[in-house]
Order: C-alpha cells, then sequence, then structure tokens
C-alpha cells in the first residue's frame, strides 16, 4: 500500500554541518521559509564552532519554532543528542549538542548522522513519500546509508544501522570499491577529470565505470538481503556518474536469487537541491511518530 506522509503546519529548524560548511532553515508544510548558510574554520575550538551553530539557528528561529534538527556527519547517540568525533571537526570529541541547543532554545531537539538525515529527508520531503520501506544512499568519497523501516528512520542501537559499506569485499569493503575515491586509488583519475572523458565517451573511462557498476550492484544486493526495501534513493557526487553505470550495476543485480524482489525495486536519485536542511529538519516529524 502506498503511503503519504503528512506534515503538520508546526515550524521545524534544520541544521547541516559539514566540516567547512553549515547551513541553517525554518521548514513549515514542506516549503523552506528562510535560510542561512555559510563556511566555518573547522579547525577552531568546539565553543567557538558550537557558536557558530547556534548564531545560524537564531538567525531563522522564531516564535512560531516547535522543535530543531541537526545532522552531523558522525556517530550519535541519538537517544541523549550526544556527538562523537565528526569527520573534520578535530575539536568536537564528545559534545552533548541536543542538551546544549534544547537549553539555549527551549524546543525539542534531534542529531542524528548525515546518511540518516538524508534518508528521512527522502522519507518526508522527497522520493521516498510513498514508500513504507526505503534506503538512502550517500555517495561521493565516503559511503553512508539511512534505513526507513515501516515509515520511520531505523538508527540501531548506536547510530550504526545502514553500514554497508564496511562489509567486506573482494580485498577490502563496499566502500572502498563503490565511492568516487575509488576512481584515483585505482586509475589515478579524480572523479571531476573521469566525469569531463566520460562525457566524451571515452572508451577506457566508460570501461570503468562499467566494472564500477559490478560493484555496486553488489552492494545493493547486500541492502537487498539485509533490508529489502521498496526504494533506495542515491545523492551525493556518485548521481552524476549514475547513467554510465546503472545498466551494469541491474546487469549483476539479475542474479538476486529472488526475481521479484528484481522486478519490484526502485533505484532513484535525489532531485531536492535543499536535502540536507530538509533531512535534519525530518528528525523531528519522525520522531513524533510512535
Amino acid at each position: 500500500m502506498l503511503h503519504d506522509i503528512s506534515i503538520s503546519t508546526e515550524s521545524v529548524v534544520g541544521v547541516f554541518l559539514e566540516g567547512r560548511h553549515l547551513k541553517a532553515g525554518r521548514i513549515r508544510n514542506y516549503k523552506i521559509e528562510e535560510s542561512v548558510g555559510f563556511s566555518i574554520d573547522n579547525l577552531e575550538s568546539d565553543e567557538v564552532i558550537i557558536g557558530h551553530l547556534i548564531h545560524a539557528i537564531e538567525q531563522v528561529f522564531n516564535d512560531d519554532v516547535v522543535g530543531i534538527g541537526v545532522g552531523v556527519p558522525s556517530v550519535v547517540d541519538v537517544a541523549r543528542g550526544i556527538v562523537f568525533s565528526p569527520q573534520n571537526i578535530p575539536s568536537w570529541t564528545v559534545v552533548h549538542l541536543g542538551d546544549i541547543l534544547a537549553r539555549r532554545f527551549n524546543v525539542k531537539v534531534y542529531v542524528n548522522n548525515d546518511a540518516n538525515c538524508f534518508a528521512v529527508g527522502e522519507k518526508y520531503f522527497g522520493k521516498g513519500r510513498k514508500y513504507r520501506n526505503m534506503v538512502g544512499i550517500v555517495c561521493g568519497s565516503g559511503m553512508g546509508m539511512g534505513i526507513i523501516i515501516d515509515d520511520k528512520l531505523y538508527s540501531g542501537d548506536n547510530c550504526g544501522a545502514g553500514e554497508f559499506g564496511f562489509i567486506p569485499y573482494k580485498d577490502h569493503d563496499y566502500e572502498y570499491y563503490c565511492t568516487t575515491g575509488y576512481f584515483e586509488k585505482k586509475y589515478g583519475l579524480k572523479a571531476d577529470k573521469l566525469y569531463a572523458r566520460l562525457r566524451k565517451q571515452d572508451k577506457i573511462s566508460l570501461a570503468i565505470l562499467e566494472q564500477f557498476g559490478l560493484d555496486f550492484g553488489h552492494a545493493v544486493m547486500s541492502i537487498l538481503f539485509s533490508v529489502d526495501p521498496g526504494l533506495i534513493v542515491l545523492g551525493g557526487e556518485i548521481t552524476k556518474f549514475f547513467p554510465y553505470f546503472e545498466s551494469d550495476m541491474w546487469k549483476v543485480m539479475k542474479k538476486f536469487p529472488y526475481p521479484f524482489t528484481i522486478e519490484k525495486l526502485k533505484i532513484e536519485i535525489s532531485e531536492e537541491p535543499n536535502i540536507e536542511i530538509l533531512g535534519a529538519a525530518a528528525l523531528y516529524f519522525d520522531a513524533q511518530k510512535i
């Protein structure tokens, strides 16, 4: 059965913190009413970076806001809103971000990692609105995944659910073979240079993406065995390469032992340009579901 999740008219702030970039927006009824974004020095102290985050929220916060969602590239204690050693922010080792923001703004605060935010954002605002079970894959230099089961984000006990990239594969793991970093490690080609060659139909580059598609197909099959989603949504830098490896991905997936699963499965590209902010805000709406 197809489902559409209606979002209340309450205002929620979504915040996305990368190593050097910070975005925040106020969302109401599927729309971003106001947003800000700016670069930060990721080598500053924990207090200074927290101050930047608070400043960003202050610029979009108003009296109608009932909650805040924050996405970070990190392992998170979701129940307590504690962030542990985010990528590219060396001063943040253990940060009780949920408590800090709840005291400052006096609203409910939810914190999760960036891949989970991507998945729940697609569930509420993007391609996943009509699916009960789906997986979001954010793939660039690294590989992160978020899982939606029965219309609700599943993070696991330790925010580790969906880390399919670390499953052993060949001589390394899926993240090694199925990210844009592999192009440089294996072939000495940066992603942008490889993409430029692909657009010219360079035969060597096309062969590289053929093998990439076969490896990516194996990664997808691991997801199917574990989660059995109706939809997989791709985001990140890998999406621009998708037309060049999609057919080979499906080719290897034809070996999946349950043909009906492959027939029903949809794999789509995220089309929401503000998914980072929307995904963080979606943490609030997801948390209200029983």
